[in-house]
């Protein structure tokens, strides 16, 4: 039986772009017909096909080409509802721009802004491109308390054999595709980071073991966090409002240096999906020397983010969702890009400067903290992966749709009915 949180899109034409890699979007789509909507897909490369073939459409245009045959493709099929996956991608900023002129509606998905278990789907857009307001008092009136979730377990395995299949086909069917151009290497090459990342893994383990227990022992509540993010995700690379990775981390020292208590420790973590792609030992000693603080800058891997969020004076990120995470454990936190978690009452407004000497009297309001999450997960995340479907009655894709306090019977609370309103 179909989950009636659906049911507004009975009878709509529903036009899916670029998902997740691996098979999601042909889950959706299979449930999406079953509700009465009349489904079609665009493949842009062989990893698209690989994983969707009922009902696709094969673009082998240029990118200067696809806006106008994305024009005709809306208007011939009389597409009312786009969904599609990340939308800082090329293809997904144009066709969200030529969407928004053509009153056709727009539906992101993203990976779970609360994690583990949940993703995201926003009307629009997701993380800058969020419409969820970014004052604190539109998150202080009381929320229905969020329902029990379904736990997924373990996807990383998944993902890989996701990526894995995503990957190859696309390498080897880009004669079928050539003017496609991904937003990440899409070449047999990118085996080789995968290969190096296992192996940093291993070294790291054994190069920096005994340094989380340095870190909440001795220096407990005298040391910043600095949780890296993905070199290329679009969280850096258009909403972070620094120039990189990179400059993220000579400013953030510079600023250490000059206005952090002489007894605290700055300590950068690495992104574990980038371990295989960057490694910034070199840069960040060389910053760390020239601001004459190299003894008090560290740099680690693998070390249990819960814990050390735990034992953190603060938290120091561009945009991560690392930074929720130390909302929830009650760190003081500063957003030195677009978030939409940074607002007063949950991270530092001031400057990078005065955070170091303020982050003591600057934890995030508790109480403000539980409002806005429960509010992020009513309006913006569904219960499972994109990678392991959750076996659970009503699912829509392998993912729970229900929503806390809605009611499939009343227009106003239903998600889907939102896709029949007009643009607010």
């Amino acid at each position: 039986m179909i989950n009636q949180s659906i049911q507004a899109l009975a009878g709509k034409k529903v036009l899916l772009l670029q998902g997740p890699v691996g098979p999601f979007f042909a889950r959706l789509a299979d449930d999406l017909r079953g509700a009465g909507a009349h489904v079609t897909k665009v493949n842009f490369n062989a990893g698209d096909w690989l994983y969707f073939r009922r009902g696709a459409l094969n673009y082998r245009g240029t990118m200067a080409e696809w806006p106008k045959w994305l024009e005709q493709r809306l208007l011939e099929l009389r597409i009312d509802v786009i969904f599609l996956f990340g939308d800082c991608r090329p293809i997904h900023q144009q066709a969200r721009t030529l969407a928004t002129r053509m009153n056709v509606e727009v539906w992101v998905f993203e990976e779970g802004y609360v994690r583990p278990d949940y993703v995201t789907l926003e009307r629009y857009g997701v993380n800058g491109y969020s419409k969820l307001p970014r004052i604190s008092q539109a998150y202080r009136e009381r929320l229905p308390s969020v329902p029990s979730r379904h736990a997924v377990g373990n996807t990383y395995w998944a993902m890989v054999r996701c990526g894995c299949g995503y990957f190859l086909a696309g390498a080897l069917g880009k004669p079928f595709f050539p003017d496609y151009v991904h937003h990440r290497p899409l070449a047999l090459t990118e085996a080789i980071p995968w290969v190096r990342s296992a192996w940093r893994k291993l070294w790291y383990r054994w190069k920096e073991r005994g340094q989380e227990t340095r870190l909440i022992t001795y220096f407990s509540r005298r040391f910043f966090l600095a949780p890296l993010q993905v070199h290329n995700d679009a969280q850096v690379t258009v909403h972070g409002d620094v120039s990189g990775v990179e400059a993220f981390i000579a400013a953030t020292i510079h600023s250490f240096a000059h206005h952090a208590p002489k007894d605290t420790l700055l300590v950068f973590k690495h992104h574990p999906m980038d371990r295989g792609y960057r490694s910034y030992s070199r840069f960040i000693r060389t910053c760390a020397r020239a601001a004459k603080v190299r003894e008090r800058v560290v740099y680690i891997h693998d070390q249990h983010l819960p814990t050390l969020l735990t034992h953190a004076r603060g938290v120091v990120v561009i945009n991560s969702t690392v930074g929720l995470s130390a909302l929830h454990h009650g760190r003081p936190t500063i957003a030195c890009g677009t978030s939409l978690y940074d607002m007063p009452g949950l991270t530092y407004q001031g400057r990078l400067d005065d955070f170091w000497a303020a982050a003591n009297r600057s934890a995030p309001n508790a109480t403000l903290y539980r409002q806005f999450r429960h509010h992020l997960i009513a309006k913006t995340q569904l219960n499972g992966s994109f990678y392991r479907a959750l076996d659970v009655p009503g699912a829509i894709g392998g993912l729970v749709w229900t929503r806390p306090g809605w009611s499939a019977t009343s227009p106003e609370s239903d998600l889907m009915e939102e896709l029949t309103a007009p643009p607010r």
